[in-house]
């Protein structure tokens, strides 16, 4: 995958909700062609980010598959 930005602010910050309850979320971003999640996140509760991921601009209201983002 390639970096990736939001397409209405450009942020490369972003989440995925885990479950039905709203804060309940994983932070990641691109760096260098890949996602990369917290340093001191549990790789054991890392969920899957694939094209069809729905995902969440951590800066504005935009949110979408994870392959509608620009880079």
């Amino acid at each position: 995958m390639t970096d990736a930005r939001c397409p209405v602010c450009k942020s490369e910050d972003f989440f995925v909700k885990l479950s039905e309850d709203q804060f309940d979320v994983c932070e990641f971003c691109t760096k260098d062609g890949e996602i990369a999640f917290a340093p001191d996140a549990d790789p054991a509760d890392l969920p899957e980010i694939t094209a069809e991921t729905e995902t969440y601009c951590s800066r504005c209201a935009w949110h979408g598959r994870y392959d509608s983002l620009g880079s």
